[in-house]
C-alpha cells in the first residue's frame, strides 16, 4: 500500500502513474509530478499524529508535519462508541493508541473521496472497523477492503449521529450531524461541499477549491434546504474551520449569498 503525495489517498497494487483523485479537475498533480510515500517513510521522517480537544465529546485529530491535504479528522465520541470523520493520512500504534483511549470506534467515515486518507489501515489498526463510503463514489476508492461498507441517503452510527449525502462537491458528499454537540445545539461536521471561511461567519459551495470552481447557485440552494431540517448551531469544517455558534443561519444566508452571485445579481459591482 501506497500514499499519494499530494491527497494521501491510500492507493494498493498494481499503482498508477498518476492519482486519479488528482488528476481529476478538482485536484492536481503537482508541477513536478506524482510522488508517493508509505507509512514508513512518513514515520521516518518525524510525522505523527496530534490530538486535541474542540469540545466535550469531540478531538481532532491532525499530523504533523502536514500530510497531503492536511485535513483534520474528527473523532466524536459517544456512549455507544466513536466515528471517526476524515481521516488522515498517516496513523501508528501510538495515535491509534490514543484514540482507543476515548473508546471503542464503530465506524470511519469521509466527506469525500479527498478525505479518504488511510481509511482502510485505520481500520485494520482498531480491529476491522466498518469503513462507510458513499455508493456513489465508490469509483474513486484506491484500496478495496472487507470492512468497506456502501451506503446512500443517510445512515445512523448511533444514537444522535448520522451521516447525511448532500452531494455537491462529489455526488456522495456528506456530512455527519451531532446532535449532542454544541451544548445540545447540534453540531455539523462538514466537508468541501459546504466550507466554513476564514470569516468564521460565512461558507462556501466548491467544486474545486485549489482550481476556483464553484457550485451553482441552485446545488448551493438545494444543499442548505436539505441541512436546514437539522438541528445544527455549530459547524467544524474539514481542516478545523469553525463557525461557532449561529451555523444554521450562517449556512442559509451564505447560500442565498452564493446563488445571487452565480446568477448575476451583483454584477453591477464589478
Amino acid at each position: 500500500m501506497l500514499i499519494c503525495a499530494t491527497c494521501a489517498v491510500e492507493r494498493e497494487e498494481p499503482i498508477p502513474d498518476l492519482c486519479p483523485i488528482c488528476a481529476d479537475d478538482r485536484q492536481y498533480v503537482p508541477e513536478d509530478g506524482q510522488h508517493w510515500l508509505s507509512l514508513d517513510q512518513l514515520a521516518q521522517s518525524g510525522g505523527q499524529a496530534v490530538l486535541e480537544q474542540n469540545e466535550p465529546g469531540l478531538i481532532a485529530v491532525s499530523t504533523e508535519p502536514k500530510v497531503g491535504i492536511g485535513q483534520t479528522a474528527q473523532l466524536v465520541v459517544t456512549s455507544q462508541g466513536s466515528l471517526l470523520w476524515d481521516p488522515v493520512g498517516f496513523l501508528d500504534d501510538e495515535a491509534v493508541q490514543s484514540i482507543l483511549e476515548h473508546g471503542p470506534v464503530v465506524a470511519i467515515a469521509a466527506s469525500h473521496p479527498h478525505m479518504f486518507g488511510v481509511q482502510v489501515e485505520w481500520s485494520r489498526r482498531l480491529g476491522n472497523v466498518p469503513v462507510l463510503v458513499a455508493e456513489a463514489d465508490r469509483e474513486w476508492l484506491g484500496r478495496t477492503d472487507p470492512s468497506i461498507a456502501y451506503w446512500t441517503g443517510t445512515v445512523s452510527i448511533s444514537e444522535g449521529l448520522a451521516l447525511h449525502q448532500t452531494g455537491g462537491h462529489f455526488p456522495g458528499s456528506a456530512v455527519a450531524h451531532w446532535a449532542a454537540g454544541a451544548d445540545g445545539k447540534g453540531v455539523l461536521l462538514t466537508g468541501d461541499s459546504v466550507f466554513p471561511n476564514p470569516d468564521r461567519r460565512t461558507v462556501a459551495f466548491m467544486r474545486s477549491y485549489p482550481n476556483r470552481l464553484p457550485l451553482s447557485g441552485a446545488v448551493a440552494l438545494r444543499i442548505a434546504a436539505q441541512l436546514g431540517k437539522l438541528e445544527f448551531d455549530r459547524i467544524y469544517g474539514n481542516f478545523n474551520n469553525v463557525i461557532s455558534f449561529g451555523a444554521k443561519d450562517a449556512l442559509l444566508d451564505s447560500a442565498r449569498r452564493h446563488a445571487a452571485w452565480t446568477r448575476g445579481d451583483f454584477d453591477h459591482l464589478t
